[in-house]
């Protein structure tokens, strides 16, 4: 381990001299996760869609509480109403005289949390079994890794609609499903950084002091995997936005009562041309949320590679 923290401060030595040459104060020294973020404070494009993410998701939780209409109680008063100021609808009304701007609000609160936790899914899944696969070797990983290409060989919005038909159209159904699929490309990342990372100086000191695999790949593969997995998993978060959408559009995703962004844009291409409100702001809603995390994931790429700046 003497290697690795020599390792470790040599790096922190030499970002504090960039500092100094750069006419910065000498102060405490950074590590390698504060000069990430560093680095991605000072990528304006992230830091803005950063901004309008953390806008979307507090009006997701937040927005419901606001507004003096409930997203499935109907105003029977304004049926496919247009968005007025005057009526307090917004974003206007839907044909069964439900507030949109309600709908859209608790819409990307679901599509969010099915993102959210599917990902979690998939990174935990796909991080244990990536490192294992990778830290063993041999045998094991080609085993490991022939077992993900039968995988990624099957259908995966096939094989998601099958699972929906066989056991319910159920939102926790959804959340796993899209999750224990996702996990596969995770898999194969991180199993690649460890292969590269079981060569490494503080690994074979570990090995040396008789530490044996399993702790290994908990206390120095896995940690030194956090920027390849923050990266990926930002970037699947919207995928699994747009999975969970393309489901609910063809009606295997969220049911009513429950709503979702791709419920309101299926609801809005069926009205398009006499209700056009009914699919613009929901499409507006999910593109905004799509750009702001591709924009927050290439800052994180841009952060955590340091060959990238």
């Amino acid at each position: 381990m003497t290697l690795y923290a020599d390792k470790r401060q040599a790096l922190e030595d030499a970002f504090i001299d960039r500092e100094e040459e750069a006419g910065l104060p000498r102060g405490k020294p950074r590590s390698l996760t504060r000069d990430a973020i560093r680095r991605f404070r000072s990528n304006k494009a992230a830091m803005a869609a950063l901004v309008v993410l953390v806008f979307i998701v507090l009006a997701a939780i937040f927005g419901p509480y606001l507004i003096p209409f409930d997203y499935e109680t109907p105003d029977w008063s304004a049926f496919t109403a247009p968005p007025s100021l005057a009526s307090g609808h917004y974003f206007g009304t839907d044909q069964n005289g439900r507030d949109l701007l309600a709908r859209c609000f608790y819409g990307t609160r679901v599509s969010l949390l099915v993102a959210i936790i599917a990902t979690t899914v998939s990174v935990c899944v796909g991080v244990l079994y990536g490192a294992v696969s990778g830290f063993a070797g041999g045998v094991v990983d080609s085993a490991m890794m022939r077992f993900v290409d039968v995988m990624y060989a099957l259908p995966y919005i096939l094989f998601v609609i099958l699972l929906m038909v066989m056991f319910g159209r159920d939102v926790f159904l959804l959340f796993a499903a899209i999750g224990l699929l996702e996990w596969l490309t995770m898999a194969r990342i991180v199993r690649g950084q460890t292969l590269s990372l079981k060569e490494k100086e503080f690994v074979e000191a570990a090995r040396a002091a008789g530490v044996s695999s399993f702790p290994i790949i908990l206390r120095h593969i896995v940690p030194n995997l956090v920027g390849p997995v923050v990266i990926y998993a930002t970037l699947t978060i919207p995928e699994i936005v747009i999975t969970e959408s393309f489901l609910s559009y063809l009606g295997f995703g969220v049911q009513e009562p429950l709503t979702s962004l791709g419920t309101l844009i299926s609801e809005g291409t069926k009205a398009i041309g006499a209700s056009d409100w009914l699919l613009l702001f929901p499409g507006a809603i999910l593109v905004t949320l799509l750009l702001s995390f591709a924009f927050v994931g290439d800052g994180l790429r841009d952060a955590f590679d340091p060959k990238d700046r």
